[in-house]
């Protein structure tokens, strides 16, 4: 409902190779540390945001989209869909092509002001899943 193959496709094949992980810690428990893994196996850049900042998979961690020197393309979003909203906004105040809401994250008013501001977004679904999916 929240994302059609044709979005999930550009979003992954031609957005752009810098994903910024929102969430991503070096606890190898949580889903954001191995969905993380997957991008990088796919050829993406990740950019931990966490507010330890925290290395992860051999990248230097930011507390937040704001700290990140450089631009992102997609921001992927591992926080409770409470939060998630103001993660939507961060980044299309940094520029980002496109937002990701994992599975679970659902905030369908963020949905609509992040494709208002005219980026594709992706609600309630996992990349790691997708990407094989498109074969």
């Amino acid at each position: 409902m929240y994302a059609d193959d044709e979005t999930i496709r550009r979003i992954l094949t031609s957005t752009g190779p810098t994903w910024a992980v929102v969430g991503l810690s070096n606890n190898e428990s949580r889903a954001a540390y191995g969905v993380a893994r997957v991008l990088q196996r796919f050829g993406k850049r990740i950019v931990p945001v966490h507010p330890k900042a925290e290395t992860v998979h051999g990248e230097q961690g930011y507390a937040s989209l704001a700290d990140i020197p450089f631009d992102v393309d997609v921001v992927d979003v591992f926080v409770n869909a409470e939060f998630a909203g103001a993660v939507a906004d961060e980044a299309v105040a940094k520029g980002a092509k496109a937002v990701w809401f994992q599975l679970g994250v659902v905030d369908e008013a963020a949905y609509e002001r992040t494709r208002a501001a005219g980026l594709d977004m992706v609600m309630d679904r996992c990349p790691a899943i997708e990407i094989p999916r498109l074969g």
